[in-house]
C-alpha cells in the first residue's frame, strides 16, 4: 500500500483515542508536530500524555510539581506546528491539505458541505497558512538556484497578461490597493523530450511594462543564448542585443509566423489556466493576495511535479521545513 493510500485510510477512519494518537504518531514521523518539548518552567522533558479536556485527546505533560508549585504544566501538541491556534481536528487539517494540493474542490462552499470547517473565515485561515508556506519553499527555491530558464534544450516565451480585479457586473467598489494598472510578466521555460511536455513558469506582478521593468527580469532569469518567442512589443527590441535568439510573432496579422513558425499560443494557454484558477479563488482581489497566488502556481510547477509523492508529499515536506 502506497504512503498516499495510507493517509486517505488513516484520514477515512472514525475518530477514538487510539486512532487520535495514530494520527499524531503520523504526523510526528512527518516532522509536522513535535515529538520533543521541554518544560518553561523547569526545563525538563515533558511526556504526551492522555487527556480527556483536549481536543486532540493528548497534551505535552510536565509533573514536575516542585517547579510548578504544585501544578501540572499542559502544552498543546499542536504547540508551534501549523496546526497551532486551530480548532479544526487533525482529519479534517489533512483533507484540506489533500485537496489543496491536488487542486480538488477548493470552493469554500464545497469544503463547508463536507464540514471540513464550520465557516468561510476559517478556510481562509488556513489557506492562508498553506500559501504562506508555498510561497516561502518557491522563495528559498530562488536563492539557491536563481530560478534559471531556457538554455539549449529549452526555448522561452515571454508575454505580459493584465489581471486587475473584475467587478462583478461592472459595479461596486474596487478592491483596496488596485490604484493602478497591474500586469503580470510572464516568462515560460518549454522543453519537449520523448513525449513529455515540462513548462516551467516565472511570474511577476509589475505596475508597468515598460524596457526597464521587463528586460532586466528577462537578462536575471534566462540563460545567455536562449531562444525568446514574445510579440512585437517594442520594449523586447534590444534583446538580440543582450545575445538572445529573438523570434517574434505578429499578432495583428497572425497567430503563428508563416515564415518562422514562432508564436506564443503556449504561454496564451497558461494565461487562460492561471486566470481561471485565481479568478475562481478570487485571489485577484489585492496586490498582495494576486502575488501570492501567482507562487503557488510557481511553487505547484517547480517543485510539486518534480516530488516523488507528488504535490501532496511536497507540501508535506515544506511544512515539517517551515515549522521545524
Amino acid at each position: 500500500m502506497s504512503r498516499l493510500s495510507r493517509l486517505k485510510k488513516l484520514i477515512n477512519e472514525h475518530s477514538s483515542t487510539k486512532k487520535s494518537l495514530k494520527m499524531i504518531n503520523w504526523l510526528q514521523k512527518r516532522k509536522l508536530l513535535k515529538t520533543k518539548i521541554k518544560c518553561r518552567i523547569c526545563h525538563r522533558d515533558m511526556k504526551m500524555k492522555k487527556r480527556t479536556n483536549s481536543r486532540d485527546q493528548y497534551a505535552w505533560i510536565c509533573r514536575q510539581a516542585g517547579a510548578h508549585e504544585g501544578r501540572a504544566k499542559q502544552i498543546s501538541v499542536r504547540h508551534k506546528s501549523i496546526f497551532s491556534g486551530s480548532k479544526v481536528s487533525f482529519n479534517r487539517w489533512m483533507q484540506f491539505l489533500y485537496r489543496f494540493s491536488q487542486g480538488l474542490r477548493l470552493r469554500q462552499i464545497d469544503m463547508m458541505d463536507d464540514s471540513i470547517a464550520g465557516s468561510s473565515a476559517t478556510l481562509s485561515k488556513m489557506a492562508k497558512k498553506i500559501r504562506e508556506v508555498c510561497v516561502t519553499a518557491v522563495e528559498r527555491m530562488r536563492r539557491r538556484t536563481g530560478q534559471l530558464i531556457g538554455g539549449r534544450r529549452e526555448f522561452v516565451v515571454i508575454d505580459e497578461s493584465h489581471f486587475r480585479h473584475k467587478r462583478k457586473y461592472g459595479r461596486g467598489r474596487m478592491a483596496g490597493g488596485w490604484k493602478r494598472k497591474k500586469w503580470v510578466f510572464g516568462m515560460l521555460g518549454v522543453r519537449h523530450h520523448q513525449q513529455k511536455k515540462s513548462r516551467k513558469p516565472i511570474l511577476r506582478l509589475l505596475e508597468r511594462r515598460s524596457r526597464n521593468d521587463l528586460v532586466p527580469l528577462i537578462v536575471h532569469h534566462v540563460r545567455p543564448g536562449s531562444s525568446i518567442l514574445s510579440d512585437e512589443w517594442r520594449a523586447y527590441n534590444i534583446l538580440p542585443a543582450l545575445g538572445y535568439n529573438h523570434h517574434t510573432v505578429n499578432h495583428s496579422r497572425w497567430y503563428v509566423d508563416p515564415h518562422t513558425g514562432a508564436h506564443t499560443q503556449h504561454i496564451e494557454r497558461a494565461w487562460r489556466s492561471y486566470k481561471e484558477q485565481i479568478w475562481r479563488l478570487r485571489g485577484n482581489r489585492t496586490e498582495s493576495l494576486l502575488s501570492d497566488h501567482l507562487a503557488v502556481i510557481e511553487w505547484n510547477e517547480w517543485l510539486a511535479k518534480k516530488h516523488y509523492d507528488g504535490a501532496f508529499g511536497r507540501l508535506i515536506h515544506d511544512i515539517s521545513r517551515m515549522y521545524k
